[in-house]
């Protein structure tokens, strides 16, 4: 695979530019890029800046809107629902982030239930900064239907990921963020962008037969995480995300990639204050407990460190924010294209020669 190794912050610009010709508020704009900048730095293209193209097409197509206006639905103290009617994903969910923090502040916990929002690139992006305000932050979603309900042989159930994110102590933050899927659907689409096979255990095609091929797999069935427990799971994060919020689940939601309907999805955010239960230097001094006990561990054969959840991205962050990130030349491509066609100067300069 080839491609260049650009500087982040470059990137973000680009990304914030061309979303700023479409519509979109400036600050809004680069929040936006640097979701998927942050997620390709993080080793997880399927959730970078391959998913710009997708979001022009959906703003062009006016199923999202450009400015980003959340209604409030229900004001409970601790609880509040918001219709983010059709805006971008990741403004909906910073503002609902944002007020879940602020509520936990006061009660507690703070929930937020989004109704009618957009894609909002990956979880952690989301709980990590629900992390950094010195709480635990859990962030379901669903999405439009990837796999079959568990013993079916139609896709209804979507990969409906979630995280939690919790302060690291002396560490980076702790965070899990998952699909319920054997492996999120936008890793097919970046291997089929980078022209690579996929495990023959991630789908099977439209004649239930496993596949190698990432088109052959989007246009079929992915298998769920762990057999019937991921099925299960990812049907209650849409019990949580979709029925729970009043918005869209099960074929009612639409992807991001589907460039003329509107998605539908929801996303439920929960914020807990350590504080109001522990305190933060007990809790730092517990998780700091916790990851050494569990990084020194006897090592498998072949292993030469064990990892908390969240350490990988951590250190990959750190890297990329000094050696610039990695794109694909079909990504680059694309970038271009859309710079193109937005009337922003396409300036990318690979890290290497700035």
């Amino acid at each position: 695979m080839t491609g260049i190794t650009v500087p982040a912050d470059r990137l973000v610009e680009l990304g914030a530019a061309i979303l700023v010709a479409h519509g979109v508020p400036e600050d809004d704009a680069r929040l936006v890029a640097d979701s998927l900048v942050t997620a390709d730095m993080w080793g997880h293209p399927s959730h970078g800046m391959l998913r710009l193209d997708w979001y022009v097409a959906r703003l062009r197509a006016g199923v999202m809107t450009a400015v980003t206006e959340p209604e409030t639905v229900l004001d409970g103290g601790a609880v509040v629902v918001l219709d983010g009617r059709d805006g971008v994903g990741q403004i909906a969910t910073e503002r609902a982030c944002a007020l879940a923090v602020d509520r936990a502040r006061q009660h507690g916990i703070g929930l937020v239930a989004v109704r009618f929002s957009n894609h909002f690139g990956t979880a952690a992006y989301w709980t990590r900064r629900i992390a950094d305000a010195g709480c635990v932050g859990i962030l379901t979603t669903n999405g439009s239907p990837a796999m079959a309900p568990w013993g079916g042989r139609e896709k209804t159930v979507g990969a409906n990921p979630w995280s939690i994110a919790t302060p690291g102590g002396s560490h980076g933050p702790v965070v899990l963020d998952i699909a319920n899927t054997g492996v999120a659907r936008g890793k097919i689409y970046a291997a089929l962008q980078k022209g690579e096979s996929i495990p023959d255990t991630w789908a099977i095609d439209s004649s239930g037969t496993p596949t190698t091929d990432p088109r052959a797999a989007i246009e079929g069935i992915l298998l769920p995480m762990a057999g019937h427990k991921g099925y299960g799971i990812s049907f209650m994060m849409d019990v949580l995300s979709g029925v729970l919020t009043g918005s869209g689940y099960a074929t009612d939601v639409v992807g991001p990639y589907v460039p003329d309907q509107r998605s539908g999805c929801g996303h439920l955010v929960v914020a807990i204050d350590i504080d109001r239960i522990l305190g933060r230097d007990e809790f730092d001094r517990r998780i700091d407990d916790l990851i050494a006990r569990t990084k020194s561990v006897p090592l498998a054969a072949g292993v030469s460190e064990v990892f908390y959840p969240g350490e990988i991205e951590n250190r990959a962050e750190e890297r990329g924010r000094a050696e610039g990130v990695f794109l694909p030349d079909k990504t680059v491509d694309e970038l271009k294209s859309l710079a193109v066609d937005a009337g922003v100067p396409f300036d990318l300069v690979p890290a290497e020669v700035v």
